[in-house]
């Protein structure tokens, strides 16, 4: 570490996405020979109170209660931002001005415009930027890519892909800043549907060129806090359901609901090819199914020192948890930063999945029109 230049974080928010981040920040050097030493510098929040509870939990040297003036310290060369997305925009521009590199959660944005105009913000800066797909690093997620990219699945014919949740499936659940549009953008196709969205494109290599789709709210009202007999809107969609085509002319099918009863965290997404097929699911992470030619599946348990990220861990077979992708991410960025290279996944595929996202609502609103995403 003593020859290592060292690099200030902020991180602003420290909720689920704070936690998980700050995880990341605290561990990543004891696992990587990291090219850049981070320093957890300061974090922010709105409360003085709660924040500097958190930075004390979390392991943040110092606080701030506005962001502005964690963007403006000496001492932070990376803003990482794990906000509600109505904020995204805004802090990453005025952090990429600054000269700051940003780390920021996704979806990107809460709408093209404002995903764009960070676009042009990062294409402006010398500073790097990245968009927090976390779901990229699981190692047998980056093991589907590598198997891809190899061609050992041939032509790619079909693409299936869900992330399945239940966390709100009971109507007396309060209405969270998730189930609100004017903080989260959208439901379950922003929170989650980004996600199987960008790792499709991600593993397939391609780009989703056109959708048909369905949205549905199925719990209109909710108590506005735990307990509460007052009610308030849910303005945002409870499961999104559509169907595409890949650049590669693939065709795709994608499910992303919160009301799945007795699915916790299941993203799943399968490929088949002419020579091939490949499947994942996140409720078993260390695991890679796959089937070559006319055989049936067999299991890849994905802990092997060759394969992605697993080597810097545990011995094989002792699997990886949902922390260590947001460890492998940090890491990533951290070396695209030391090497003057540009992250992935940047901002323009976060701009790309943002106009996905726009497509499918569009063609919800529209009957289900088959409606063709905006080229980028």
């Amino acid at each position: 570490m003593s020859d290592q230049t060292t690099v200030g974080v902020g991180m602003i928010g420290y909720a689920f996405m704070g936690r998980v981040h700050s995880q990341a920040w605290r561990s990543v050097g004891a696992f990587f020979d990291l090219p850049l030493a981070p320093r957890m510098a300061v974090l922010a929040g709105r409360s003085e109170e709660h924040t500097a509870a958190a930075a004390a939990r979390l392991g943040w040297a110092d606080t701030e209660t506005d962001w502005r003036e964690l963007v403006k310290r000496d001492d932070v060369q990376i803003v990482d931002i794990c906000t509600p997305g109505d904020s995204h925009a805004e802090i990453a521009i005025a952090a990429l001005e600054a000269g700051k590199h940003v780390l920021c959660e996704k979806p990107l944005a809460n709408s093209v415009a404002e995903a764009e105009a960070m676009v042009r913000a990062a294409a402006s800066s010398t500073a790097k930027s990245m968009v927090a797909f976390n779901y990229r690093r699981v190692p047998a997620v980056a093991l589907a890519r590598r198997y891809v990219e190899e061609g050992r699945l041939g032509e790619i014919r079909h693409v299936r892909a869900q992330y399945l949740q239940d966390w709100i499936v009971d109507p007396s659940s309060p209405l969270v800043w998730r189930l609100q549009k004017d903080k989260a953008g959208s439901g379950a196709l922003g929170d989650i549907g980004a996600h199987i969205i960008d790792t499709a494109q991600f593993i397939t290599g391609q780009n989703i060129v056109g959708v048909s789709a369905l949205t549905e709210t199925f719990v209109k009202e909710r108590p506005v806090s735990a307990g509460s007999s007052e009610t308030g809107p849910v303005t945002v969609d409870d499961a999104a359901l559509f169907i595409g085509r890949l650049t590669g002319g693939a065709v795709a099918s994608f499910e992303a609901t919160r009301f799945a009863t007795g699915r916790k965290n299941a993203l799943r997404i399968e490929l088949n090819g002419s020579n091939g097929s490949l499947a994942f699911d996140f409720e078993a992470m260390n695991e890679l199914w796959v089937s070559e030619g006319d055989s049936g599946f067999k299991r890849i348990l994905v802990t092997e020192a060759d394969h992605p990220y697993a080597g810097a861990w545990w011995p094989p077979g002792h699997g990886l948890g949902y922390e260590h992708t947001f460890t492998h991410e940090v890491k990533d960025f951290l070396e695209a930063i030391a090497q003057g290279s540009d992250p992935a996944p940047s901002f323009a595929d976060g701009l790309r999945v943002q106009r996905v996202l726009a497509a499918v609502e569009r063609s919800a609103a529209d009957s289900s029109r088959f409606t063709v995403v905006e080229d980028i």
